[in-house]
């Protein structure tokens, strides 16, 4: 039985909440609707206490409203400045540039993810096709006759290539290289590919004016999450809480 300030919070409750709260085990599951319905039990209260909007049972005519209400009372959130915002600009440029293009042919080697011994025979072709395009052989003639994909067709090339295209462990290594030929094969989900970048056209850095707000609207909304989640530490140190401990659980309002 868990009691915030004198009040139970039923064992059915916790039961009822876990739907909204996945987690790798019923205990986890148990233990994060216990929290939130404790923590939302200390919202009502100091809510009430305060005179805020509550009905007879105890619960918010209106969660959402009652809680603005709440935290406007009783939590100073600063915003973000142009200065923050420049400064956050200015050390995440990457984020706010748009896409490089690539020109890209390969060769892909194809080999399941758990068969070891075709990988291993896939990343001894790759080093070995790469020696010979090295030494001067086409790209294009080796394509038809080794890749698994079907730009085979086409010489192996893939054309224009721009971020969000290719999967994550491929497009790691493309957009970092070089044009030219790799000198190593890349490792993917589908096997490994022999890479040749043809052409490299960089992003372009969108103007600070162009993402000013959406900067501010995200530094203003990690402020505000990091300003709820003390003022809630506080009200967890400042109550009787019987039946869960906050240490014991993880929590990171607790670290």
């Amino acid at each position: 039985m868990i009691q915030v300030n004198q009040t139970q919070i039923p064992e059915k409750d916790i039961l009822a909440e876990m739907q909204y709260h996945p987690a790798p085990s019923q205990r986890e599951a148990m233990l994060k609707s216990a929290e939130a319905l404790i923590i939302a039990e200390l919202l009502r209260q100091r809510a009430k206490t305060l005179g805020l909007d509550i009905d007879n049972d105890g619960a918010a005519t209106s969660q959402d409203d009652f809680l603005e209400k709440l935290l406007a009372q009783e939590v100073e959130i600063p915003t973000a400045s142009q200065q923050e915002c420049e400064q956050y600009y200015r050390l995440n440029s990457n984020r706010f540039a748009s896409s490089p293009l690539l020109e890209v042919s390969h060769i892909l080697l194809a080999a399941a993810p758990d068969d070891d011994k075709a990988r291993v025979e896939a990343k001894t072709l790759a080093e070995q096709l790469i020696s010979q395009l090295q030494q001067g052989a086409k790209l294009a003639e080796l394509a038809r006759q080794y890749s698994a994909c079907p730009s085979k067709e086409t010489g192996g090339s893939l054309g224009q290539i721009s971020r969000g295209q290719t999967v994550p462990e491929f497009e790691r290594q493309l957009f970092s290289a070089e044009p030219g030929l790799l000198p190593q094969g890349i490792e993917s989900r589908y096997g490994f590919h022999v890479v040749f970048v043809a052409r490299k056209v960089p992003g372009n850095l969108l103007p600070f004016s162009a993402v000013q707000q959406k900067i501010a609207e995200y530094l203003n909304e990690k402020v505000r999450r990091k300003a709820v989640a003390q003022y809630i530490h506080t009200l967890i140190v400042e109550a009787e809480i019987a039946g869960y401990d906050f240490k014991l659980s993880g929590s990171p309002l607790m670290q």
